[in-house]
This record gives C-alpha cells, structure tokens and sequence, in this order.
C-alpha cells in the first residue's frame, strides 16, 4: 500500500535515520535492503509476523503501522489513554 511506503520513507527522514539503522533497531529481523525496498515502492506489502519489527524500526507503534500497511487492528491498551496536552497561556496573570 502507498500509506506504508509514505510511513516508512517519513519517519525515515524524521528520524534522520538510515535503512541498516532501522534494521538494528528491528534487531535484524528486517533486512536493510527491505526497510529500503519498502521506502521507494509505491505499493508494498508486509505479513502480520513482520509488523511488530518494522514498528519497533521506524519507532511507531504496531497500531499505526498495521492501519498504514492495511492490516487488522490489534487491542492497544495505550488507546484509552488522554492526551490531552497541558496548555498554559504566557503573559497573562491568573
């Protein structure tokens, strides 16, 4: 699917990282030349078994990388979580 090539060359670039780093951090279940090939193919497609892996290489969670890569959504304990971000307005007195 392109959303998983967008995915994996972004967070590749955000990270500043190359494909044999995002190897390492998979610990090598991911070649190289995958995480590559994966960044320039306009449709790609990965099994359930190697989502974990590329997840933990492109430091995004399994979630977000299932729904790029179109494959079904697993329980996220993280999802009920607020995230609501802590704002503080500068220059005025309360």
């Amino acid at each position: 699917m392109a959303d998983l090539s967008d995915l994996v060359r972004r967070r590749l670039w955000e990270l500043d990282r190359s494909s044999e780093e995002a190897s390492r951090n998979s610990r090598w279940i991911i070649p190289p030349q995958v995480v590559e090939l994966l960044s320039r193919r306009g449709r790609s497609f990965i099994s359930e078994g190697l989502a974990g892996p590329l997840a933990r290489a492109l430091d995004v969670t399994e979630t977000r990388l299932r729904r790029a890569a179109g494959l079904p959504s697993i329980p996220d304990p993280r999802s009920e979580i607020d995230t609501r971000p802590d704002l503080r307005v500068v220059g005025q007195d309360s």
